[in-house]
């Protein structure tokens, strides 16, 4: 059995991803949980992460894209998940990769991924469409070119009742009154307005979106991988000496805390008593994401 062979054999087996080639040189990934819009489980990030750690090291792979099955990119982390829900301490079944439990072990534990990917030697590219929310816009934000259908939805609507974000990526990428806007009412934005604000590279209408994005990953594969690794090592070094890591990692202290004031407290306990409802109260008065025409 060819390497090749070995390869397809072991991406046979996942379950919660698919992986195709869809041009010389780019492996695609896929989140394949189109019924649930992608929300990200902890089965389905460690299918993902054992591939893009797999497809790193894989030297006819050139660039990576990730994207979602379905009507959506991601509508962010499996809630049904224990800690994956928010504000736990200590994972509640085994995790993708290990983060030190304690007291905001999830935020730590998200933005350990973030920086996961953003070390990867090869250039990760996202293609974005319809919902990317909360965690959905944590993966998004975590690779190095972001694609975006024009009518796509962003946003993080868990500030309204639950925490600030896992992983504070928001205020580096959009700046400061952007953020702040978005952070204040939960709303989302545009692919459109993505594009302008800096969360994404360009926006397109959804029908031209894959192919522009295979174009686009094309053109950056013809670049060898070990002086591309030093271009995105160059680009992050810059970042780091404005002090995005650290920011970024500063932010868990302040997303933990969240979970103790006495209205997330309550909030989680509707949680508990069904996701479906709970949505609904947070979302229900503004009238957008899944309650959109009922206020």
């Amino acid at each position: 059995m060819t390497e090749f062979d070995q390869e397809m054999l072991v991406y046979d087996l996942l379950e919660f991803i698919k992986v195709d080639r869809p041009r010389a040189n780019i492996l695609r990934i896929t989140l394949n949980r189109p019924e649930k819009r992608n929300a990200m489980s902890y089965e389905l990030r460690r299918e993902l992460f054992a591939v893009l750690e797999h497809a790193d090291a894989d030297d006819s792979v050139r660039v990576i894209v990730l994207r979602g099955a379905g009507k959506c990119f991601s509508s962010g982390y499996d809630l049904t998940q224990g800690s994956a829900g928010g504000g736990g301490n200590k994972p509640a079944t085994t995790p993708p990769y290990y983060t030190a439990s304690g007291i905001g072990y999830w935020a730590r534990h998200v933005v350990d991924g973030c920086f996961r990917m953003w070390d990867m030697a090869k250039p990760l590219i996202a293609e974005v469409h319809g919902y990317c929310l909360a965690g959905g816009t944590e993966l998004a934000a975590s690779c190095d070119l972001v694609y975006v259908a024009d009518d796509a939805e962003i946003g993080y609507p868990p500030v309204r009742l639950m925490s600030p974000p896992d992983n504070q990526f928001f205020p580096w990428m959009i700046g400061m009154r952007p953020a702040m806007e978005m952070m204040l009412t939960g709303d989302s934005i545009s692919g459109v307005e993505a594009a302008e604000l800096g969360f994404a590279n360009r926006s397109y209408p959804i029908e031209k979106l894959e192919d522009a994005v295979l174009d686009v990953a094309e053109r950056v594969a013809k670049v060898p991988t070990p002086l591309q690794q030093m271009n995105k090592r160059s680009l992050h070094r810059q970042m780091e000496a404005m002090g995005i890591r650290n920011g970024v990692r500063a932010g868990t202290d302040v997303q933990a805390q969240a979970w103790f004031t006495p209205e997330v407290i309550d909030y989680v306990s509707e949680l508990r008593r069904g996701i479906t409802g709970a949505l609904d109260q947070r979302d229900g008065r503004f009238g957008d994401y899944r309650t959109a025409g009922r206020a």
